[in-house]
């Protein structure tokens, strides 16, 4: 059995000041906000999406459309672990031309978010679809790259990248552990 510690790289002020940069280059790239819906992949993407809302309210004074979108069933490791517990899916609005921004907590690998593509694709066509995650860690197997990045965090693919939020956790944080031994 290997041990690891848990060691923080990033606290709640950093979170919030990633947050707000994020909400302001989304608003930019997307010339305001009228057209914008931001789906949170469960279960920390959620509520970094509510959180990237409030962020563009105080930017542009309007509201933004936010959602869930569960990917449980579309990953493509399910015969690995076919034993899950099915989220929900809550789409505020059709997408049919909308600009639909995926937001999750940790870009590693690329398969949440191809899994996340899938199941967008079951509840409409947006316009254009981008991706915000809050640290982007390397790794990819897979060709996709995230639109709006908190951080850049290299970490050896062994390593656990965690994102610690204060709804479910207590506190912000973003933690890095690595297995001894």
């Amino acid at each position: 059995m290997t041990n690891s510690t848990a060691r923080i790289v990033w606290d709640g002020h950093q979170i919030a000041r990633a947050i707000a940069r994020m909400a302001h280059q989304i608003v930019e790239v997307n010339a305001g906000s009228a057209d914008l819906v931001l789906l949170g992949i469960p279960t920390r993407g959620v509520l970094l999406a509510r959180r990237l809302a409030d962020a563009i309210r105080s930017i542009e004074n309007t509201e933004v459309a936010i959602g869930e979108l569960d990917v449980t069933m579309y990953r493509d490791d399910l015969r690995r672990q076919p034993t899950r517990a099915v989220g929900r899916t809550a789409i505020p609005r059709p997408l049919d031309d909308q600009t639909v921004v995926l937001v999750d907590d940790v870009l590693f690998t690329g398969r949440t978010i191809a899994a996340a593509l899938d199941a967008l694709k079951e509840v409409g066509r947006p316009r254009s679809v981008q991706l915000a995650v809050l640290i982007d860690r390397g790794h990819r197997e897979l060709p996709i790259q995230a639109d709006h990045v908190g951080r850049q965090l290299q970490a050896p693919a062994e390593a656990r990248v965690n994102v610690k939020l204060t709804e479910i956790d207590d506190h912000d944080a973003v933690t890095i552990s690595v297995p001894e031994g």
